[in-house]
């Protein structure tokens, strides 16, 4: 508010004379004071320009979703925090030495790379945080912490694990209770618990420290808190309640009770156990409550949340994280779709990036997956609400493409520098490299020879993989539009989906036996193939024929994409491919699951059912041994902690799995409905 005064007062000569006098060139220097106030003094850019009020049907879903304890808080997946009040207990962790060395770690994230950073090998985690389970390894210290919902109350369990010790004294866990995001509420230390009061009521948090182990208030212990906490060497199992005092035997009774709920609900799918265990438990962790839009939502990781502010929401990534969700929790599911849409830039195209302090790539956007998405968890829960709220938003983007990406009637990726506003942090943008970026694929070799026209803003290059997802976005989105009764607009999609695909068609090449993508500056075909090659069979839009030569000729051609890693991201024999550096040559989630998405439109099952197993393969392979799910993986080693540029808990890692259940539920497997 403050900001917005001084804007107003440094402007309002200028203002008043314009308005009153009419003079033009004070109507000029008046915008330009506030453009240049705007940016100088404000950190916001104001947040996505074409979100619509959200309907009473969608605020009711976030409702649902904000309610009881969880870990909402973005910073440290030790936290609990109860919603809607914004009540926080962090678990902290002192390390104590005879000599130079002690350590406090105040907030736990998964697969944090810098040195002497916490090693956290996640366990399960429910939906709705009714149970939570994770080890952490720090300084030679190594412990579990588990959480339970008793009714509206929490208990906490933090044990300790045998290691050998690096230093001679125990450690020191910590519980600290607090409010987040500038709620109102109190904490205060009373004698032999901690009392808070927020929006509903009083609630005491007790811990199961006898009197002797408890740091008592006289006692200085030199940790970063400013509020109360209770603190014990941790050389025994330590509990924490809400609401009653509990002893440390009902906190694990408890802690037991929801740890075999969890595993009941798993066991119901089957075969498909481990994957639903995997996929609920890594957007488990990954779920968080954003305060600033109030708002539940599933960032790719919180490693990547906490560097961009508080928040990244990814285009692409995201929506693949909604369709992950309708395995279980349909209203997550929902929330991760829907705010994905309501980033969408006043432009009308949902941006490559929507971080906090509502900045966006406004230059750019990125894979137009938005509406098979919507599509699939409609046709899975058959709410029509939900299609009534995205189609709009689903419609300006899939116009946006036809208006701003088209050239010589092909699709190509871009980068309008010149949108405002400008993000000048942002060195890609109105660039060659802001146009890659909006593939999605930052680094491929496929664009190694590109050209950028800096008048027309886009590569000329005519792009299959690109072509390949708009005219399944546009068959999506026209059959949206037929369950809406919007004939107009499904006839408008059709047409558009049949013109592209008239386009697409152009790109096949007999003797490669392939779609190939051709640059325009050139007139030539590329011959160096990626996955996105194979995507005009995601949208029906290669012939019976055409699919088989892809199939038979490059997809199982051990030289080129088979193998016992699959698929990886530029062919074996391209010279990009011994890199395995992010998208030249690693494997990526996202590119299996379009690829399985297309092989299921075409009578191949043998081909689909080993591509699905050995995606599943190449998931479990580190999930098995370190519960990482990774933002990709290296194709020689089936790894992917052999970089540091691969994230240890990206959701849509959990794609390679996916693809899986996708084939088991073809095959008649055991799938239960989300909730």
């Amino acid at each position: 508010m403050k900001t917005a005064i001084k804007a107003i007062a440094v402007a309002a000569p200028y203002l008043i004379s314009c308005l009153l006098l009419g003079y033009g060139p004070y109507c000029a220097l008046a915008q330009a004071v506030n453009a240049v106030t705007t940016n100088k003094t404000s950190r916001s850019a104001g947040g996505p320009g074409s979100a619509r009020p959200a309907s009473k049907s969608y605020q009711q879903v976030q409702q649902r979703l904000a309610q009881g304890w969880n870990t909402w808080d973005v910073n440290s997946v030790t936290t609990q925090v109860l919603l809607p009040e914004g009540l926080a207990i962090h678990v902290g962790l002192k390390h104590n030495s005879t000599e130079y060395g002690d350590a406090f770690l105040k907030d736990v994230l998964i697969g944090r790379l810098t040195p002497g950073a916490e090693q956290v090998v996640p366990g399960a985690h429910s939906w709705d945080g009714s149970y939570t389970d994770l080890q952490i390894s720090w300084r030679g210290h190594m412990l579990s912490i588990q959480s339970a919902r008793d009714g509206s109350d929490l208990v906490l369990l933090a044990t300790p694990l045998t290691v050998a010790a690096k230093s001679a004294l125990p450690p020191t866990i910590v519980f600290s209770v607090d409010f987040l995001w500038n709620r109102s509420g109190t904490a205060l230390k009373r004698p032999g618990f901690i009392q808070t009061q927020g929006t509903s009521g009083v609630i005491p948090v007790y811990c199961t420290c006898s009197d002797t182990e408890v740091k008592s208030d006289s006692e200085y212990l030199d940790i970063p808190m400013g509020g109360p906490f209770f603190a014990s060497d941790l050389v025994q199992p330590v509990g924490l309640s809400t609401g009653k005092r509990r002893t440390l035997s009902e906190i694990e009774a408890l802690i037991a009770q929801q740890k075999e709920a969890y595993r009941q609900s798993i066991s119901m799918a089957g075969s498909n156990a481990p994957i639903i265990d995997a996929i609920e438990t890594t957007l488990g962790w990954d779920t968080i409550y954003e305060p600033s839009r109030q708002r539940v939502i599933s960032p790719v990781s919180r490693v990547w949340s906490v560097d961009w502010g508080g928040y990244v929401i990814f285009d692409w990534d995201t929506f693949f994280a909604a369709t992950m969700a309708g395995i279980g929790d349909r209203d997550l599911a929902y929330a991760d779709a829907i705010e994905t849409l309501r980033e969408s830039t006043d432009k009308g195209f949902v941006p490559n990036y929507a971080r906090a302090g509502g900045w966006s790539s406004f230059d750019r956007s990125e894979p137009p997956v938005g509406s098979i998405t919507v599509l699939g968890l409609y046709k899975k829960f058959n709410d029509r609400w939900f299609i009534e709220e995205a189609f709009e938003p689903l419609l300006r983007w899939n116009r946006w493409w036809s208006e701003h990406r088209d050239i010589q009637g092909y699709l190509a990726w871009g980068s309008d520098g010149d949108n405002k506003p400008g993000n000048l942090d942002d060195g890609a943008r109105g660039k060659r490299a802001g146009a890659i970026l909006e593939s999605g694929l930052d680094n491929s070799p496929m664009y190694d020879s590109t050209t950028y026209n800096f008048q027309s803003h886009l590569l000329e290059y005519a792009d299959v993989g690109l072509m390949g997802m708009y005219i399944a976005d546009c068959d999506a989105l026209a059959e949206i539009a037929d369950a809406l009764d919007k004939p107009a607009e499904a006839k408008e999609l059709k047409e558009r989906g049949a013109h592209y695909r008239t386009s697409l068609a152009t790109l096949w090449d007999d003797q490669a036996g392939i779609f190939l993508n051709k640059d325009l500056h050139t007139g030539q075909f590329n011959t160096r193939l990626s996955p996105t090659n194979f995507y005009p069979m995601l949208a029906h839009a290669a012939t019976p024929e055409q699919a088989k030569a892809m199939i038979e000729k490059h997809m199982l051609n051990t030289n080129e994409f088979w193998g016992e890693w699959v698929i990886p991201s530029i062919e074996r024999d391209d010279p990009a491919f011994n890199d395995q550096n992010y998208w030249r040559g690693r494997i990526w989630g996202p590119m299996n699951y379009l690829v399985y998405l297309g092989l299921c439109n075409y009578d191949n099952a043998t081909v689909r059912t080993e591509f699905a197993r050995k995606s599943y393969s190449l998931f479990l392979k580190e999930w098995s041994e370190k519960g990482h799910v990774h933002e990709n993986y290296n194709a020689m080693l089936g790894t992917g902690d052999d970089v540091s540029n691969s994230d240890r808990f990206y959701h849509w890692g959990a794609l390679l799995g996916y693809v899986e259940y996708l084939e088991q539920d073809k095959a008649g497997g055991s799938l239960k409905p989300g909730k």
